[in-house]
């Protein structure tokens, strides 16, 4: 089968799952239209603003999509050739990760806005709560150290590749992709103040800020931005730039730019999506790239379980939960919105992590592209799919390069609101001088991480958080089972269909089951204390709320309070 013939396969699997799963899963949730969600019961115009449901979806499809369904298809594919990672996305999307976040976002909506720790809270203990609330907390810190840091080298390199295909060599400047970058944040400001104040239609809006990302693209290169310092870090001005960008984002009203720039970010995305789709289908380039590698991958590790954690997001991913029990719950204006912001947001991640796939199944084993980062992959590959439909070369991978940085900045900005959503649930302090101090309390690490560096065992200078980088995918995974045990737990406390409960519980047990086999895993096999320590404290996790959980189960416990967001 040509490359074309399996996406076009993949994308009427995906229609056909939101058609027919999808309603099956909200008829089985018994979502109503006439229940009042959290968005209108506490609506304050800043966090809890009821959101037409296509506007919500594009910001909601930004906010998830961020470095994940890129690269972990690319690293995925790379290690274990493209076979495996086509499956596992598109199966594990239709029956895991769309599941996933849809129970998400009803449980969350179910519980006041609250978030997926507070599911835990309710139906196990205010303990596990505890616990799960830290490791969200950290995880959210994590990833916000990790992609600033991404955002920021991606801002100050330059580098020269060449296209496959059209064996033409392109130099790919990071100062105009910042540039390109600033002017997309300013937009997105301009429209929220236009919207708010002028009240434009929607098609209207659309009509004059889309078209303007294209222009900012243009432009970008054209004024380009070359900052850097001197030292080890010299893109440390731009990560600590982008996160003071990331705490004001985190306070203002989410009409002012959260909701904007989801909005020209989820169309940036359908833009990128679109174009690269069609730039494929009509060059329908042939698949070099190995399908397989065996059983075990390229990079030493065997193909059952590490699959599984290195591609999470496009397939599943417990960010996405967060996510959905954080901004996206808030904003909820009918309950059978669910359905297609949950269910088909994550269907649109996988066509982005099987577009980032194919960017790899189209080199050529040996190919110097392939040795290059995921975001140089990406870029390069959107970039000579576009070319394909006449896009001038320059552009076309500037462009893929801007959708790229794109997917990151829409995630950091949601990461440092829910990570101050998340301190101001723990703590119980609600004002609006909780969620400042929140979000500087949650930028101080990343702040003095993103300085960090220390030497490999190669002797090279590294960024420091890289130390304990491979247990992102596990972290990620766990986050994902154990938002599963919760939703467990949850159906089986209210009497839930039995088939509901079997849709939720099978991928629970094996996404517990593939997460804590990596673990053990990646114990055995570490080299740096500081990893398998970490490791170790994930595994203890997992293995106690697993056993809280069922013991909470064969006791049936009766249900705590019920919890309120206010």
């Amino acid at each position: 089968m040509s490359l074309a013939a399996m996406l076009l396969s993949c994308l009427v699997a995906f229609a056909l799952a939101h058609r027919f799963y999808g309603r099956l899963l909200a008829r089985w949730f018994g979502l109503d239209a006439r229940t009042v969600t959290p968005a209108h019961a506490c609506r304050d115009g800043e966090d809890f603003v009821p959101t037409p449901r296509f506007y919500l979806l594009s910001q909601h499809f930004s906010a998830i999509s961020a470095a994940g369904p890129i690269a972990g298809p690319i690293f995925a594919a790379i290690w274990f050739g493209w076979e495996p990672a086509f499956w596992w996305i598109v199966l594990g999307c239709i029956f895991i990760g769309a599941m996933h976040d849809f129970g998400a976002l009803v449980a969350s909506v179910r519980h006041g806005a609250g978030s997926v720790a507070q599911v835990l809270r309710r139906h196990l203990n205010p303990r596990s709560y505890a616990a799960f609330t830290v490791y969200i907390w950290l995880a959210l810190i994590y990833v916000i150290i990790a992609f600033t840091d991404v955002t920021a080298r991606a801002f100050v390199e330059a580098v020269d590749v060449v296209v496959p295909g059209i064996d033409t060599n392109i130099r790919i400047d990071g100062a105009g992709v910042a540039s390109s970058s600033m002017l997309y944040l300013a937009l997105s400001l301009l429209m929220g103040v236009v919207v708010k104040f002028l009240r434009p239609p929607l098609w209207l809006t659309t009509l004059v800020f889309v078209p303007a990302v294209g222009v900012a693209i243009w432009l970008g290169p054209m004024l380009p931005i070359d900052w850097r310092l001197d030292g080890a870090v010299p893109s440390l001005g731009w990560a600590w730039a982008i996160l003071v960008y990331c705490g004001i984002a985190s306070v203002l009203p989410l009409w002012l730019l959260l909701q904007p720039r989801g909005y020209l970010g989820g169309f940036f995305l359908y833009l990128t999506l679109g174009g690269g789709l069609l730039g494929l289908l009509w060059s329908n380039p042939t698949i070099a790239w190995p399908a397989s590698h065996g059983f075990t991958g390229t990079n030493g590790q065997p193909l059952v379980p590490f699959l599984f954690i290195t591609i999470a997001c496009g397939a599943c991913s417990g960010f996405h939960g967060l996510v959905c029990s954080g901004t996206t719950s808030k904003q909820i204006d009918k309950e059978p919105d669910a359905h297609l912001v949950g269910y088909g947001g994550m269907l649109l991640e996988g066509v982005v992590a099987l577009l980032a796939l194919a960017c790899v199944m189209m080199l050529k084993p040996g190919s110097e592209l392939a040795g290059k980062g995921p975001d140089k992959i990406f870029g390069v590959g959107i970039g000579s799919f576009l070319h394909q439909l006449g896009v001038p070369l320059q552009f076309a991978v500037t462009f893929g390069m801007l959708a790229f940085a794109t997917f990151v900045y829409d995630t950091l900005d949601v990461c440092t609101r829910l990570a101050r959503y998340l301190f101001c649930e723990f703590t119980g302090w609600r004002t609006r001088t909780a969620g400042v101090v929140g979000t500087v309390v949650s930028l101080v690490l990343p702040a003095w991480f993103v300085a960090q560096t220390v030497t490999n065992a190669r002797g090279q200078v590294v960024p420091a958080y890289l130390v304990i980088w491979p247990l992102f995918g596990s972290t990620n995974q766990l986050l994902a089972g154990l938002t599963l045990v919760g939703l467990s737990l949850w159906l089986a406390h209210t009497d839930r269909n039995v088939w509901l409960r079997l849709a939720v519980g099978v991928p629970m047990v094996f996404m517990m089951g593939m997460t804590i086999g990596a673990l053990v895993l990646q114990i055995a096999g570490a080299t740096d204390p500081m990893l398998a320590v970490v490791a170790a404290v994930l595994l203890l996790l997992a293995l106690w709320i697993t056993a809280e959980a069922a013991w909470a189960l064969l006791r049936r416990r009766p249900l705590a309070a019920p919890v309120t967001q206010g």
